[in-house]
């Protein structure tokens, strides 16, 4: 797999998540409804960040997968604490977690469906599936 297409995707949904962190307010003054898909937006997007990390460790290290996310998470709440009008917050890391945690969970799920162990398709020598 080429950098570029490996630790693109990640990167990306990094850039993403700072981009959004750094904006004052994110209020779309729908109450508690702006309140809970907010804190569904926290556990889809660090789902998708683990997804990307993971297949960045050809999907071989998701503990590792998860430690960068979970780092990135806290990383993200640190970074809020200086943007005018936000705060940064332990629940929302554990929030994060929870997404980082059930893209895992459906991950190991998935493989042990498909009967096969975690890591990238074995391909024959002739480069398809065996």
């Amino acid at each position: 797999m080429r950098p570029v297409s490996r630790y693109g995707p990640p990167l990306a949904v990094m850039a993403l998540i700072f981009v959004l962190s750094a904006q004052p307010d994110l209020s779309s003054g729908l109450g508690a409804w702006d309140t809970l898909l907010r804190k569904l937006g926290h556990v889809t997007i660090y789902a998708i960040l683990w997804l990307t990390v993971a297949r960045a460790t050809q999907w071989r290290r998701p503990v590792v997968a998860a430690v960068i996310a979970l780092l990135y998470a806290t990383s993200d709440e640190f970074h809020q604490s200086f943007v005018p009008g936000r705060h940064g917050s332990p629940i929302d890391v554990a929030i994060d977690a929870l997404g980082i945690g059930l893209a895992a969970l459906a991950w190991a799920g998935a493989v042990q469906r498909r009967g096969q162990s975690p890591g990238p398709p074995v391909t024959s020598p002739s480069g398809g599936e065996p």
